[in-house]
């Protein structure tokens, strides 16, 4: 049986804020390791969990914005995708699925679809694929099928699924759906804990493409008749496949277990499964999830970066940029970018979308990018700016390009640091090595280019009256940008 990774990467969440931020959110975030989120999520199930399984390659359904991203972290771990698919506005994760799903269905088999969120951490990959080896059985026979994790505190962040009947002929960790449950309160979750009978509900499903096709049709027809308009409209663009923007609008905007799993669950089918996930899962909600999934020292304290931290414990301190010091603290969340430094108490962490909020009635770009900017070409960041200059590092990725582009307000000045760069310069074209520069005059159409196999790095030195993002006049990108 083929199974399809469908990978959900279109948040566009905050709740790391100020590591993850609205143009870079936390699942393209090294959360724990030397790998993303998006990365720990494609390689968790590239290999066959089970003999009867033959795991094809993943289809990821991620924002506009984000594609390049997507496209550059796949890279970085040498895994091939499907596709990478786009959605222009946001519609949750029951629209996804399906355009995922009516994707799948034009080959010539009935692949099960293992729909995963980007920007959740298993630790127990074994037990994951056992898992899914168990609610394969399941989804093959007909089941939708959702996985429920056991929970060990009474999480009010959470929602629950109530079990009904074992399906014992199966394994004793499945069940049919008795009932979703809302996120509790606390005295609730605290009960609910205390009954065996009420999980996490992870929000990780599997099935087969006809029983979800079949399924969004009967309890959601207006979501499959819009994703089926939208879907035959797309256009495929290498890699990506740019789902039909009018189309997607006009889709009905709703979950995977309220638009189908809901009603299964009331008890009009018993189709609904789910499987006991037992694998040291987390969605990373919040700063307080970070100190429960990362390693800790003796004192408990987890901390990245340059840190001196003494006569303190139970501590989250990151430093990106500067030395961070903490002196006689306890269970605190110290938290250093380039741009941003955010001290709160871990039981505080969920208010950290009190800042965002802030940021964006102030109209503040803290809240969406870094000072490192990335782009389909590599990234820049910027070092200094004063009035009618601006100093940034750039770094091109191997085989890379900048559009041919033009300013009408600016002049630039390149210092290569690292690699090689070819260099477009009104009607010359020339190569730059290491400790060489040029300038770009206004108005003149230039291109920076890197063909070499390593990064180029260099330093750029702007000057003029305006030097804004939008005083570019692009001639030809081979990213499709205007």
């Amino acid at each position: 049986m083929n199974l399809t990774p469908v990978i959900l990467a279109g948040g566009g969440g905050t709740r790391l804020w100020p590591l993850s931020r609205h143009h870079y959110p936390k699942q393209f975030l090294c959360v724990s390791g030397n790998t993303t989120l998006l990365q720990d999520t494609l390689l968790r199930i590239a290999k066959s969990t089970s003999g009867d399984l033959e795991i094809l390659p993943s289809l990821v359904i991620c924002n506009e914005e984000h594609r390049f991203m997507v496209g550059e972290q796949a890279r970085q771990i040498d895994h091939r995708l499907q596709g990478i698919v786009l959605e222009p506005v946001g519609r949750n994760t029951a629209p996804a699925l399906t355009c995922a799903a009516l994707l799948n269905a034009e080959g010539a088999d009935d692949p099960l679809l293992l729909v995963m969120p980007a920007d959740h951490l298993i630790k127990d990959i074994d037990g994951f694929r056992a898992a899914v080896a168990v609610g394969a059985a399941l989804a093959m026979d007909g089941a939708l099928v959702t996985f429920g994790v056991i929970p060990d505190k009474p999480a009010t962040g959470y929602g629950y699924i109530q079990l009904g009947e074992a399906i014992t002929a199966v394994q004793p960790q499945c069940h049919w759906i008795e009932k979703f449950k809302e996120k509790p309160d606390l005295v609730t979750a605290t009960s609910y804990v205390a009954d065996s009978s009420y999980l996490w509900n992870s929000g990780i499903f599997l099935m087969r493409t006809s029983v979800w096709l079949e399924a969004i049709g009967q309890f959601q027809p207006k979501i499959l008749e819009a994703c089926q308009i939208t879907v035959a409209s797309s256009l495929r663009d290498g890699e990506f496949v740019r789902l039909n923007k009018a189309g997607f609008t006009n889709c009905p905007s709703d979950s995977i277990d309220y638009a189908v799993l809901e009603s299964i669950g009331r008890g009009s089918s018993q189709r609904g499964a789910v499987v006991s996930l037992d694998a040291n899962w987390s969605d990373v909600g919040s700063w307080s999830n970070i100190w429960d999934v990362s390693d800790r020292d003796a004192n408990g304290n987890v901390r990245r970066g340059d840190t001196y931290i003494d006569g303190s414990h139970d501590n989250v301190v990151i430093a990106e940029h500067r030395l961070v010091t903490v002196l006689g603290c306890e269970d605190l969340v110290v938290v250093e970018t380039s741009d941003a430094v955010m001290v709160t108490k871990k039981d505080r962490t969920q208010d950290v979308k009190k800042i965002v909020d802030w940021l964006e009635e102030q109209g503040r770009d803290e809240r969406l990018v870094h000072r490192r900017v990335y782009r389909p070409w590599g990234s820049y960041e910027r070092i200094d700016i004063g009035t009618g200059f601006q100093v940034k590092r750039i770094i091109v990725n191997p085989s890379a390009s900048l559009s041919l582009q033009m300013h009408h307000h600016r002049a630039e000045h390149w210092v290569v640091v690292s690699g090689t760069a070819t260099v477009t310069c009104g009607d010359e074209k020339f190569t730059l090595s290491e400790n060489e520069s040029t300038f770009i005059p206004i108005g003149v159409t230039h291109r920076l280019e890197n063909s070499g196999a390593s990064p180029c790095e260099l330093i750029e030195v702007q000057s003029g009256t305006y030097l804004g993002e939008d005083d570019i006049v692009r001639f030809d990108d081979i990213y499709d940008r205007r």
